[in-house]
């Protein structure tokens, strides 16, 4: 008999309900063996199989389980919001080389009452947002065709960019791709019906929005990629 994909129980979209309703620690320990094993150990389970996949079309970006899946815990040390969990479990393959960086990737979560899937550059570091911009100038009738390509757009929507108002510094105004670089991030998501979580279809929905987004991925890491590979001293 064929073993269904791996995907979540209800148990653990119960437990995200349920933490969303009692964000604190005393809540948590009660129930951290079903974390443990319907959220955290499910996502190990859910990443290994999606790296399967992408070695076909993103091998650079495969990532161990337990590196790419996120802590449940929230840094609240400079937040004003206190509350000890994030209320979705999330993972995020960054390319080889740029694990400690913010470079193009790719990223779902779960929640209690979504799935998200997401690929691109979403917060990148001021060298790497000019060496990014420098290469959409350059490559501009490229990067219009990777954004614009029909599975891509059928499958998820452009990030809003958190654009500029004006030109950055060291760009002209009136660049061929002045639209482009006022961008300060660039990429694609879609929110999935939470049902879609529990079902053994999970992997398979997941994947073919990575692999749809996978060459607008590798081109803005492009410019990053070289520098991943040259030593640092």
């Amino acid at each position: 008999m064929a073993i269904a994909a791996p995907h979540y129980s209800p148990e653990a979209l119960k437990f995200f309900r349920g933490l969303k309703r009692n964000n604190d620690r005393e809540w948590f320990n009660a129930r951290k063996a079903i974390y443990e094993r319907e959220v955290k150990l499910a996502t190990q389970t859910v990443v290994a199989a999606i790296n399967e996949e992408m070695l076909r079309f993103a091998p650079e970006n495969v990532q161990p389980p337990q590196k790419a899946t996120f802590r449940i815990y929230r840094d609240v040390r400079f937040s004003s919001d206190k509350r000890p969990y994030k209320t979705h479990q999330g993972a995020w393959w960054a390319r080889s080389g740029l694990e400690k960086t913010s470079g193009g990737g790719f990223y779902f979560h779960v929640a209690g009452d979504e799935v998200i899937v997401a690929a691109g550059v979403y917060m990148p570091e001021r060298e790497q947002l000019l060496a990014i911009r420098r290469h959409i100038e350059a490559n501009h009738e490229q990067m219009r065709a990777l954004m614009t390509a029909k599975k891509l757009k059928s499958l998820m929507s452009e990030f809003d960019g958190n654009k500029l108002t004006r030109a950055p510094k060291g760009f002209l105004p009136d660049s061929p791709a002045a639209d482009l670089i006022l961008n300060r991030q660039w990429g694609f998501s879609a929110k999935l019906p939470v049902e879609v979580a529990t079902t053994p279809g999970l992997v398979k929905e997941i994947v073919k929005r990575f692999e749809a987004a996978a060459p607008l991925v590798a081109f803005l890491n492009t410019p990053l990629a070289v520098k991943a590979r040259k030593p640092l001293f």
